[in-house]
């Protein structure tokens, strides 16, 4: 006699979010362009392409979580993309086994430094020069953050905020509310 597996609404409500949040991941994680590589390399990375790549995956990896978490339907979102991000992490195949704990430090620590310049309010910086500055400061430690290097990393960031944008939507859908209700008053209503 097999098991009985309680296939109950809240279990299917969880698969249904955690693969949602795995579709989401999909442009999480996407390559970024060879042009973009060469020229953070040559911008701030020392000529180092392969250190140029990491930078720009943690900085769409990072800036993903913050949309999720800024623009999902489901207060849920944020932390189940941040999970199905370190699974993807813990078995990407860009990374060799013996150095995959050092790339979830590396992630753990580039979220930190990209959250805070992604929420922060106030100061002549917006919050796209605030990410500019980050990643130019992640690939190189005495990287120029002004100037052309960051018009160009302001701009490289702001389209992947734009793509993780739409992915998030595509994965979850859109927010449909009523044009006579207000926002805060939709939860009250039947």
């Amino acid at each position: 006699m097999s098991p009985v597996i309680p296939f109950t609404p809240e279990w299917r409500a969880a698969r249904e979010r955690q693969q949602k949040a795995r579709r989401y991941i999909v442009a999480a994680m996407a390559e970024p362009t060879d042009d973009d590589v060469r020229w953070l390399a040559g911008a701030a990375a020392a000529g180092d392409e392969d250190h140029a790549r990491w930078e720009l995956r943690y900085a769409r990896m990072s800036i993903a979580t913050f949309v999720a978490e800024r623009d999902a339907l489901d207060d849920r979102t944020g932390a189940e993309i941040v999970a199905a991000l370190h699974e993807a992490l813990a078995a990407d195949e860009r990374i060799a086994a013996d150095l995959r704990e050092l790339a979830a430090r590396q992630f753990s620590d580039r979220l930190q430094g990209y959250r805070e310049a992604f929420f922060s309010r106030g100061g002549v910086a917006g919050t796209g020069e605030k990410l500019g500055r980050v990643v130019l400061a992640f690939a190189s430690d005495g990287a120029r953050s002004a100037g052309t290097p960051l018009a160009r990393a302001t701009a490289v960031l702001a389209g992947y905020a734009l793509e993780c944008n739409a992915a998030l939507r595509e994965a979850y859908g859109t927010a449909s509310l009523p044009e006579h209700l207000p926002p805060s008053e939709v939860a009250g209503t039947k």
